[in-house]
């Protein structure tokens, strides 16, 4: 099916020429790497993946607050990954709030979801900003795991956020903290040995949850090399760019 895109009043409009439809998706929310959409007729929710990569001065960096620069095609590299990496989260019984994938239009289907401004991350080793935190080398191994919550502010830096914080600003309910947490923590046991199968250490990554209407939690957002750091056999760090695609070639995505 041939289909075009095209921006107008702040809304994405597909054109679906093969029967003439067309299919209009409200923008959200645009975020630095992904566009939340709405369908106005249905109600169903999609990501949008955008080429965008953050970074800083053409320098790609995962771990920045801040676009570097775009590359074409990575928003549907983007999406494959993420659509492998949930279809193997929720066969490992971690649910998400992935439901399905266009990639020639690059839009992800996902439930409709309450997430939060918050980033849960889970470190195998410091790195980045713990190192420049707290006056650590890089490359210190963490056992167990050692984990943080940050409130997703660009102006004030991303701070450290407690459990007691996220429910005094209603971000959170009781007991979702530690949920979260303990998803965090599977999320990492899956991603850290498949990973490894393609010959690369994770070293650090981060995921948003969301509730549904009952307070059940999901993974959301994305899973793709946007989201972690990881190490390659000679010792080197790729960044999410060269990463993407080293996976997807192993991968055969």
């Amino acid at each position: 099916m041939e289909s075009t895109r095209y921006r107008r009043c702040g809304r994405i409009f597909f054109t679906e020429k093969q029967n003439g439809g067309i299919k209009l998706l409200k923008t959200i929310y645009s975020g630095k790497t992904k566009t939340v959409l709405a369908d106005d007729g249905t109600g169903s929710v999609y990501l949008y993946f955008k080429d965008d990569a953050t970074g800083e001065d053409g320098v790609f960096d995962p771990g920045s607050n801040t676009v570097g620069g775009s590359v074409e095609g990575k928003g549907k590299t983007g999406l494959k990954i993420s659509q492998h990496f949930f279809k193997l989260l929720e066969s490992r019984g971690i649910p998400t709030h992935y439901l399905g994938a266009d990639v020639e239009k690059g839009l992800m289907q996902v439930r409709r979801l309450t997430v939060p401004k918050l980033e849960f991350v889970l470190r195998y080793f410091t790195a980045g900003s713990m190192c420049r935190r707290f006056s650590l080398e890089p490359g210190i191994p963490f056992d167990p795991p050692y984990t943080e919550v940050t409130l997703k502010d660009d102006e004030q830096g991303d701070p450290l956020i407690s459990e007691r914080l996220c429910i005094m600003k209603n971000l959170l309910l009781p007991g979702q903290y530690d949920s979260a947490l303990s998803i965090l923590v599977r999320v990492g046991e899956v991603l850290k040995g498949e990973l490894k199968k393609l010959g690369l250490t994770l070293i650090d990554f981060k995921i948003e949850v969301g509730y549904d209407e009952d307070g059940k939690m999901y993974v959301a957002d994305e899973i793709t090399p946007d989201i972690w750091r990881v190490r390659d056999e000679d010792g080197n760090i790729p960044n999410q760019i060269d990463c993407a695609k080293l996976i997807l070639d192993k991968l055969g995505l």
